[in-house]
């Protein structure tokens, strides 16, 4: 994560510690545009699944969130979609991605 910003490092810490707390398949948090961080784990039910960015961005906006800085996922997948994302905050928004071991794969841009 030495690449990263450290308020980036900080977000792929929280994401990664739900992920780990929850035994999830996912863990995300966002920063909003005051510098507060949400963090969620994916919510797989019968009737309802919300991957952990999905809920982390719907966690920020249930608290009167109007932006977002950044993101970032702790997940064993290749890919995320990182649609919730680009819908609420637009373009240019970095969503880091990163593996459960906190090791940075890639930095996507919504």
């Amino acid at each position: 994560m030495s690449d990263l910003s450290a308020e980036d490092a900080k977000l792929v810490t929280l994401a990664r510690a739900t992920r780990a707390r929850t035994r999830a398949a996912e863990g995300a948090a966002v920063r909003d545009t005051d510098g507060r961080t949400y963090a969620a784990c994916t919510v797989a039910l019968d009737t309802v699944a919300l991957t952990a960015l999905q809920l982390a961005v719907a966690m920020a906006l249930s608290s009167g969130v109007k932006g977002l800085e950044a993101a970032a996922v702790v997940t064993d997948a290749e890919a995320v979609d990182v649609n919730v994302v680009r819908h609420f905050a637009g373009a240019a928004i970095p969503v880091v991605l990163a593996q459960g071991t906190g090791e940075v794969r890639n930095v996507v841009h919504t």
